[in-house]
């Protein structure tokens, strides 16, 4: 059987009520997040802006609206069915008394943290650096496929390849054979899927970004969809936007239907799944410590400063936390059998991006020619490191 794929336009109210009841597997839902503003963001090349209101009257005004379309959810979920709920700190304290109201508080399976990294803002306050995904089912039979991730680094996998048992105490212990040798356990799939998502946000850069302002990542749907569906399953998305959650369905090889009020997000759904395009994330590949590449022993001869380190940066090791005319202090230190022309001129270029008043160069060793002070630019200072001028007073 082939999947198809739909994209519908108009009020997910109208629409859901004409469909079939018990006949969807998946609905993710990304409604307006009661943020009271309109919300527009224009494409990379500045042709074309959407937008979409976000505003309402009241509370009771947002809080009907979002029933209303719960409610006929419900009726076209399947039994083995499930839902997800994407809201923030703005509606999550009424969504969550909605969905309890509608699906029971006994099929609440989860309060999904989907956390991320984003540039800091000058809110005073915490940085908001999460989102809240609500998953319930419409009764205890619902269709999960576990999903296991790697050990982390601090879990200490040989008592975890050892099995367990309980000693006359009831207490935790390695079980042993006759012999007093400890037992091997069951082979081992990894650590279950947690309720904290760390995939990163869509960085402006990103290739599958299309500007529609609240577009989530793919990555994102294609969890959601492998924990709850199995192929050839139906993902129903109500307000696709720009049609995320049916690239995802589309590329896991379930059928998609999607739904918005907007023409041109319609549009822009259709246009997608022409060509479907994900971003990949080097994050979820390679882990964190694959964005960690700065000089350990660099930052160990300027470790006394009060400095903020630099990763993935060829001339500069570390910034100052105190700035210079409004500006940052770049600091990079000499390396072992580079000559200081060479680190000079990874400074300096490094520098000039950053449009550094001063920078520093911590001069580690004898440089292999004369260095004149007309090759020296004027913002760059060269101190030397505690131990070259230790080995020079000595020698």
């Amino acid at each position: 059987m082939n999947n198809i794929y739909d994209i519908l336009q108009g009020d997910c109210f109208d629409i859901v009520q004409r469909m079939q009841s018990n006949s969807v597997n998946l609905i993710y839902l990304d409604p307006p997040f009661f943020t009271q503003k309109q919300q527009s963001l224009k494409t990379r090349d500045r042709q074309l802006e959407f937008s979409y209101n976000d505003l309402w009257e009241s509370e009771q005004d947002y809080a009907k609206f979002i029933h209303d379309r719960l409610a006929v959810l419900y009726h076209i979920l399947r039994e083995d069915g499930s839902i997800f709920v994407h809201c923030d700190t703005h509606a999550n304290y009424m969504i969550r008394v909605i969905l309890n109201h509608i699906f029971g508080h006994d099929n609440f399976r989860s309060e999904i943290i989907w956390s991320y990294k984003r540039w800091s803002n000058s809110k005073k306050g915490l940085l908001p650096a999460h989102q809240t995904i609500f998953f319930y089912s419409k009764t205890n039979q619902f269709t999960f496929n576990p999903i296991y991730c790697h050990y982390s680094e601090s879990t200490n996998v040989d008592q975890i390849l050892q099995k367990r048992t309980r000693d006359e105490y009831g207490k935790a212990v390695y079980a042993r054979d006759d012999e007093g040798e400890i037992i091997a356990a069951d082979p081992k799939k990894g650590v279950p899927l947690s309720d904290v998502w760390e995939i990163p946000y869509l960085n402006p850069k990103a290739k599958e970004r299309v500007g529609y302002p609240s577009q989530k990542p793919i990555l994102l749907l294609e969890q959601i969809i492998e924990l709850a569906s199995n192929p050839g399953d139906i993902v129903l998305d109500p307000f696709c936007g720009s049609g995320t959650t049916i690239i995802a369905a589309k590329l896991l090889n379930r059928s998609g239907i999607g739904i918005d009020i907007s023409p041109d997000a319609v549009q822009l759904s259709k246009d997608r799944l022409k060509t479907p395009m994900k971003s990949e994330s080097v994050l979820l590949q390679k882990g964190r410590k694959a964005y960690l590449n700065v000089d350990e022993e660099a930052l160990n001869i300027i470790s006394s400063l009060d400095i903020i380190p630099v990763q993935r940066n060829q001339g500069i090791d570390a910034i100052l936390k105190q700035n210079y005319g409004g500006k940052p202090v770049p600091i990079r230190v000499q390396r072992q059998g580079e000559s200081l022309h060479k680190a000079l001129s990874l400074l300096h270029k490094a520098s000039q991006v950053k449009g550094a008043l001063k920078s520093i160069l911590v001069k580690t060793s004898d440089d292999l020619f004369d260095l004149e002070v007309t090759d020296i630019p004027p913002h760059v200072m060269i101190i030397e490191s505690p131990a070259y001028t230790v080995h020079k007073v000595l020698s």
